[in-house]
């Protein structure tokens, strides 16, 4: 069976703005912290990045899949998203391979062309 990232993708934004709908002072909240971490010391491609080697290492598809797509919005090559997935591989071993093989390739694939 063939991985939609977009389709992922949208599972994902769609499944949050229902939470947004449910509770948004929460979500709000979450989103503070979460657009937070790393302060200005990151930029937002490392930290996304940083969130496709998590991805991968935790085996998230919609993980991989948003970040791989924050990835490239913020500038990141394929190859640089490649990288991050390798340090992610070489800590998680396999499960990361099978991740990052299936759900990453189709990411990178699906998303590419999006800010050009």
């Amino acid at each position: 069976m063939a991985v939609n990232a977009r389709e992922i993708l949208n599972d994902f934004t769609n499944g949050v703005g229902k939470l947004v709908e449910m509770d948004s002072e929460f979500m709000n909240k979450f989103f503070a912290v979460d657009g937070g971490a790393g302060g200005d010391v990151l930029s937002s491609k490392v930290k996304e990045l940083i969130g496709v080697a998590i991805g991968c290492y935790n085996r998230c598809q919609y993980c991989i899949c948003v970040h791989t797509h924050g990835a490239y919005q913020a500038g990141a090559t394929r190859q640089e998203i490649m990288a991050a997935a390798e340090v992610a591989i070489a800590f998680g071993g396999g499960p990361s391979v099978a991740y990052s093989a299936a759900v990453l390739n189709a990411a990178l694939d699906e998303f590419e062309h999006d800010f050009d």
